[in-house]
């Protein structure tokens, strides 16, 4: 039973590193500086992080030990979460963005950052 878990969980962070790198794609196009990093091909592992302006940064980590979502602005951590409601905040960020109406001057996205903090 155990091992069928770990194989499981295993595949779930490929899962979700998969849609960490198609959601830091989708932020660059938006204009947002986004990127997502991974060890080798496997897909074990990624830091994906984005810069939502004014110094305001979100960092998400997955891999086989955990899933942290840290939220920080002028270099202080606002919040940070693990396992599902570290998942639950990257929804709220892919809903903003999303639903997100474009700004009137594209090379600043607008982004209002009281959505995300709770």
């Amino acid at each position: 039973m155990f091992i069928r878990l770990a194989h499981q969980y295993r595949e779930f962070v490929k899962d979700l590193v998969m849609n960490l790198q198609a959601l830091a794609i989708v932020l660059e196009k938006r204009g947002y500086i986004a990127s997502c990093y991974t060890c080798g091909t496997e897909l074990t592992s990624a830091s994906f992080m984005v810069s939502l302006g004014d110094n305001h940064l979100i960092r998400f980590l997955v891999s086989d030990y955990g899933i942290t979502w840290t939220e920080m602005q002028d270099d202080r951590e606002l919040m940070k979460l693990e396992g599902a409601e570290a998942i639950s905040q990257l929804e709220e960020l892919a809903n903003l963005v999303k639903y997100q109406i474009k700004s009137v001057d594209s090379k600043a996205p607008s982004y209002d950052h009281s959505l995300l903090v709770h």
